[in-house]
């Protein structure tokens, strides 16, 4: 080697840096009948189902993450099975449980949040924790469907069955107030601002369109009221027609203009007699 040559090192080429892959399994993604929200959290995706009831993952409006379990529609008419479940709850430490509705509501299926879960930062740690809330979550729901219990002697018979397990459906939900406002992006927030204004703005130009229309409308006079004088009585004299197959009078009657009473032959125009007998 001389000394014009120039001896060149080659570096090894450096693998391109990948981003971190997330160790949480993705959930499936929400069904019609899923409610969209349990109490303060929101639900973002299925993670598993069975009989007794569904798991899903949620968030609330502060970012805590946590996995939802709530009940299937005929565990939730089922008492006893209530009752498993709240004691499922109750069993787990409290600092887990981060919310849980009250198990008074018949009419409603319980759901309880399991958590804390940190963020997916592609962290073992965020792993376990979501995992950790599963299975907290799947326990809770095996103690209302009574799978896990070790069998007791030899199994003889028909095989024990809920008579709700064909009832899938998720629990009856109450969404009051509703909730979809929290649930809006900053741009459906906007739009939904821009659609009040117009609607304000509608309505604004339907009342000047209105009294455009009737400002210069004559008034309305109401009908002429008639004078009647008092202490009057107005009589209506009906003529009548006799009936057919009469015979009339021969003579007709004229009325007396003046008012006095006709004499009688022999008569006079007031008793003059003082005989009492007279006045019969």
């Amino acid at each position: 080697m001389t000394a014009t040559e120039s001896q060149t090192e080659v570096q090894p080429a450096e693998p391109p840096v990948e981003a971190p892959v997330s160790l949480i399994p993705a959930a499936l993604p929400l069904q019609p009948e899923d409610p969209p929200r349990v109490g303060e959290f929101w639900l973002r995706g299925r993670l598993g189902a069975n009989a007794a009831g569904y798991l899903y993952t949620a968030s609330d409006e502060h970012g805590r993450n946590a996995v939802v379990a709530m009940m299937t529609e005929g565990s939730a008419d089922d008492a006893a099975a209530r009752d498993r479940f709240v004691f499922a709850v109750d069993s787990l430490p409290e600092d887990v449980v981060l919310a849980h509705n009250d198990e008074d509501d018949d009419d409603l299926a319980l759901w309880a949040a399991f958590g804390p879960i940190r963020e997916d930062d592609g962290s073992s740690a965020a792993s376990d924790e979501r995992l950790l809330a599963e299975r907290r979550g799947e326990d809770v729901l095996s103690a209302v469907l009574m799978d896990r219990i070790p069998q007791q002697g030899r199994r003889r018979g028909p095989e024990f069955r809920h008579y709700w397990e064909n009832r899938r459906r998720p629990g009856l939900f109450r969404i009051w107030p509703l909730p979809w406002p929290t649930a809006l992006r900053p741009p459906s927030w906007n739009a939904i601002w821009y659609a009040l204004a117009t609607m304000l703005l509608i309505m604004a130009l339907a009342v000047f369109l209105a009294w455009q229309l009737f400002k210069d409308s004559p008034p309305l006079d109401p009908p002429p009221v008639i004078p009647t004088p008092t202490n009057t009585v107005t009589t209506t004299i009906t003529p009548t027609t006799p009936p057919p197959m009469t015979e009339q009078p021969s003579t007709p009657v004229t009325p007396n203009p003046t008012g006095t009473i006709p004499l009688t032959p022999g008569g006079s125009s007031s008793p003059t007699s003082t005989n009492p007998g007279d006045k019969f």
